[in-house]
């Protein structure tokens, strides 16, 4: 349908495979499933949720959210909660507030999903979007940490609108409502320019993990790992060697998934846990850039 290979693909991006839902598999089926999997491992079921997060840019539909179709199909009577649009960088504004739900207070237990089905907005006639996106879904459970532990330690999250023309999916919202002319221009899909989020994401990645770690007194010595958004190997690379942090401890399985927008996250922490490149107490940072632009990076001190 375009004019590429698998290796051309490999060479420019890293990614060897990808996951594509079938056509009765919607954003909420994702989420619901990933949910179930980390409330099993923590074994509770999910009448103790507090709250729910669903990180998606591909919601079932705009209304009602996809985090009210997914609390009702988890029975968690008690919870509240809402979708957040943040494209790439969005679970990390996810564990971003739920961390403060929790610190607060107010919450025991925020179950926060990234969960997208983006082969269902991407145009597969279009080389620089079709070969890296695919579909997938993650949770993590969020919860106090135990006296004298530290879990969350700090976030530095930004937006920079300048940049919304290069990653967008121009029509559907109230700038341009759906309609036989938007459709047959093909506006409904992902339309990216690939040069000016490239030269962005590498920039703003690791500058906004530099200032995340001396904020904190800290250097990339300190990181047992780095978990950065999986959008393409070669950004994921030079963030890496920008910042000085060896690629042996970041976490890179963009080639098992692609892009799954709001999933990377929480898909490569899994790996890494399995993979035991991410262990109780170690330092973690978490670094994405996404659509917007939104851009974000978490530190942790892993405690499970």
């Amino acid at each position: 349908m375009v004019d590429t290979s698998n290796d051309w693909i490999v060479q420019r991006v890293g990614i060897l495979q990808r996951h594509i839902a079938p056509p009765e598999m919607a954003t909420s089926d994702l989420a619901v499933e990933a949910a179930k999997v980390a409330l099993e491992q923590r074994g509770i079921d999910g009448a103790e949720l507090d709250a729910i997060l669903v990180c998606t840019v591909t919601p079932d539909m705009l209304f009602p959210s996809t985090a009210c179709l997914v609390q009702d199909r988890l029975g968690a009577k008690r919870a509240w909660g809402f979708d957040l649009v943040a494209a790439c960088s969005g679970f990390i504004y996810g564990l971003t507030t739920a961390a403060h739900l929790v610190s607060s207070g107010s919450h025991k237990k925020v179950l926060v999903i990234g969960s997208d089905t983006m082969s269902r907005i991407i145009d597969y006639t279009d080389r620089s979007t079709c070969i890296l996106f695919g579909d997938g879904a993650g949770a993590m459970l969020i919860e106090p940490a135990e006296d004298g532990e530290t879990g969350f330690i700090d976030f530095n999250n930004q937006i920079d609108g300048s940049g919304g023309d290069y990653l967008k999916q121009p029509a559907g919202g109230s700038r341009m409502p759906a309609s036989a002319e938007t459709v047959a221009q093909r506006l409904h899909y992902v339309k990216q320019d690939g040069a000016q989020v490239f030269k962005y994401a590498v920039r703003k990645m690791e500058e906004c993990s530099r200032e995340l770690l001396e904020r904190n007194g800290l250097t990339v010595n300190d990181v047992a790992v780095m978990i950065p958004h999986q959008a393409n190997r070669r950004i994921i690379a030079a963030a890496a060697e920008r910042l000085g942090i060896s690629c042996d401890r970041v976490v890179i399985n963009i080639d098992q998934y692609g892009n799954t927008t709001g999933a990377t996250i929480p898909l490569a922490t899994r790996d890494a846990l399995r993979g035991g490149k991410l262990k109780k107490g170690d330092l973690v940072l978490f670094a994405a850039v996404g659509a917007g632009y939104t851009v974000g990076a978490n530190l942790w001190r892993w405690q499970m």
